[in-house]
């Protein structure tokens, strides 16, 4: 679905500007500091209804009350509101289409998205945490019912936690979260497990594309409990650490503290692969999540690509360049030759002052 224009008011840095894109490339070039990152950003919470960077209060203009975005798509009218309900407080969030609102939109009233941005280059070398959230994140655009799923785990989570800091609850209690946290936790991996079968499926081919020569690649989980049956293994898990949860404070066991460790011609990539390999395994994977969504949604997702293009090499950018191509793409950069000497003169242009 292709997003022809915006109008951002009280969003972030903008009071009230808008702006009209084309179904092909956009480059939108300015100076640190000019809304670039802002604006796509909007483009992304009229999609999804969320940022990727920053709760709901903060996207809402310095000393302002209210926010809104207005998107138009080829057969889709959109919007997003922001009303302050004061102080601290997230502000109630509304998404309208069409003329009818919802407060908790289905999946079916989000647009697919795929973002990529600086921070996705530690996707590989930094923390456990940033690849729970990607097949996270990614399971929410494409598998109905994750994003409840992912938050009874998170809630079933803080209550055990919570009762581990209080010495004198029994363990009885705490028996009963157990249950309902492993079951859950069962039902997270088995989802993470069948988003990687299919990541696997292609990732050697189209890490041998950019590469431009055949590689052996892989993701594969690493599960604080076995994944067969992983319900059952935490189950036990949980029960037998309850001591040492008491002191520590925490839950130790289950998908919160689970890991993805990528494989490259038999080595674990994240010890052994050079900083090259590195970027074309993350550029492989994002090149998939583009066509796990389209699958999935049965349509293709907006790409956005927040100033990481000239973290490419020459190399890279031509095969980011050969897949985005079916993609309404928006890049931001503050060079624009970088940039547009890919695309030719297939390419609209948005100045920021």
């Amino acid at each position: 679905m292709t997003m022809q224009s915006i109008r951002l008011q009280n969003f972030r840095s903008y009071a009230d500007d808008s702006f009209e894109f084309d179904g092909g490339v956009n480059i939108i070039v300015g100076p640190n500091a000019s809304g670039k990152t802002n604006l796509l950003e909007a483009i992304l919470v009229a999609c999804r209804g969320s940022s990727y960077r920053a709760r709901d209060i903060e996207l809402v203009r310095f000393e302002q009350l209210w926010a809104r975005l207005d998107a138009q798509t080829v057969d889709q009218q959109r919007a997003v509101k922001l009303e302050s309900l004061g102080g601290s407080a997230s502000p109630k969030k509304t998404l309208v289409v069409d003329g009818s609102s919802y407060l908790r939109p289905s999946l079916s009233k989000l647009l697919p998205v795929v973002l990529f941005e600086p921070e996705h280059l530690l996707l590989l070398s930094g923390g456990p945490e940033r690849r729970r959230v990607f097949l996270d994140d990614l399971l929410e655009q494409t598998t109905p019912g994750f994003s409840t799923l992912r938050r009874q785990y998170k809630r079933v989570l803080t209550q055990r936690n919570a009762l581990l800091k209080q010495a004198t609850q029994s363990r009885q209690q705490l028996f009963a979260w157990n249950i309902r946290l492993s079951e859950l936790g069962g039902q997270v991996v088995a989802a993470r497990y069948g988003l990687l079968e299919r990541l696997n499926s292609s990732l050697s081919t189209v890490y041998g594309n950019i590469a431009r020569q055949k590689h052996a690649a892989a993701l594969r989980y690493a599960g604080t409990c076995p994944t067969d049956q992983y319900g059952s293994h935490m189950l036990r898990a949980l029960e037998a650490a309850e001591t040492l949860d008491y002191q520590r404070g925490f839950t130790a066991h289950g998908p919160h503290r689970d890991d993805v460790v990528l494989w490259l011609d038999g080595r674990r990539a994240q010890e052994a692969a050079s900083r090259g390999e590195l970027r074309t395994m993350l550029l492989a994977i994002k090149i998939l999540e583009l066509e796990v969504v389209a699958e999935a949604r049965c349509q293709a997702p907006i790409l956005l690509l927040d100033d990481v293009f000239s973290e490419l090499d020459g190399k890279r950018r031509r095969a980011l360049t050969e897949f985005l191509r079916p993609y309404q793409t928006f890049i931001t950069t503050t060079d624009a030759d970088v940039v547009i000497q890919h695309f030719m003169n297939d390419c609209h242009i948005i100045p920021m002052s």
